[in-house]
């Protein structure tokens, strides 16, 4: 059976990776910094460690006996949380650097990096009507001030890690992941689950009007969490290394996302415009050439699919709290 560590488990995309490993078979060591009771899933099958992973201690004994690591383990949040912590966001380099210093030492085979479109130069994110970010954009280097320049220099140390000692690294560029079973709330919430809360609130509290940070017309593409997890297993099984964008072409705007969400569930909202909070870059979408060729992978899911499920999802939890 292999052995494989997941850092940063008790997270969003971590939780949902940890379950696809265990029903393809592998004997699961999973981490987190969180206590074990605000991991968003936690597996009975898996030997479940509360650690705080920039400590190199911590490090070491989790990768000690593992085969394989898959390192999700950072500080992020949406657009609100990463442009007002941009320091604890850059603290994340640590985890990095300890991870691939333990993965060395305990001659582990394969590691991957989670990164992030934010490691893209800000300067061709400018216009909402923007054409996708092809790999080779991420550089000359101006990538989010704080969390993007984090991902940067943690793509480099991997590929540094390759080249110098061989140890086969795969590292994604993750395009604005979402579905069930994640953040929709407190702060480090991306846009498809803030606003489905924001609906589905003015749905419960009867009020006709939701709060939109910017002007709606920035755009992104949004990869379900289905989509994201066979792509990283699929690059993780690949022999590719070098950074790859595991996101979907599909661009929209805020407002066509807020359009989408009030056909699912079937309440239009006004909109009241925040211009002076967060808003992020104007325009970024996935190119997803590389992927398409080096992997022979395409997103299954629509947008409209994906928010239809987590819509379903966070109304119920938002239900269940609404009527204790």
């Amino acid at each position: 059976m292999k052995k494989i560590l997941v850092t940063g488990a008790g997270g969003f995309i971590g939780g949902h990776l940890v379950k696809e490993l265990i029903n393809r078979g592998y004997q699961v060591r999973a981490t987190d910094i969180k206590p074990f009771d605000e991991w968003y899933q936690c597996f009975d099958k898996v030997e479940n460690l509360e650690l705080d992973m920039a400590i190199k201690e911590n490090c070491y004994k989790a990768t000690e006996g593992m085969g394989d690591v898959i390192n999700m383990a950072c500080n992020m949040g949406g657009m609100g949380f990463i442009e007002n912590n941009k320091a604890l966001c850059m603290l994340s380099v640590l985890v990095n650097t300890h991870m691939l210093m333990a993965c060395k030492e305990h001659k582990i085979k394969r590691y991957f990096f989670s990164s992030s479109a934010c490691a893209y130069n800000t300067d061709l994110q400018k216009d909402p009507k923007i054409t996708g970010l092809k790999e080779s954009d991420a550089y000359p280097a101006m990538p989010e001030d704080g969390y993007g320049w984090e991902k940067l220099f943690g793509e480099r140390m991997c590929r540094h890690f390759f080249e110098d000692y061989g140890l086969d690294v795969k590292v994604a560029r993750y395009h604005n992941i979402y579905g069930p079973n994640g953040t929709y709330d407190g702060g480090r919430e991306k846009a498809p689950a803030a606003l489905c809360r924001k609906v589905i609130s003015s749905i419960l509290n009867n009020e006709e009007k939701i709060d939109v940070w910017g002007d709606g017309n920035q755009t992104r593409s949004f990869l379900y969490i289905d989509d994201c997890v066979e792509a990283t297993l699929k690059l993780f099984d690949s022999k590719h290394h070098g950074p790859i964008n595991i996101g979907s072409e599909e661009q929209v705007s805020i407002n066509e996302m807020i359009e989408k969400i009030e056909k699912i569930s079937n309440k239009n909202v006004k909109k009241n415009y925040q211009l002076d909070k967060p808003k992020g870059v104007m325009g970024r979408n996935s190119d997803n050439t590389l992927i398409r060729s080096q992997l022979k992978w395409e997103p299954k899911f629509t947008l409209y699919q994906g928010l239809k499920k987590t819509y379903e999802w966070i109304f119920s939890e938002m239900k269940k709290k609404h009527n204790q």
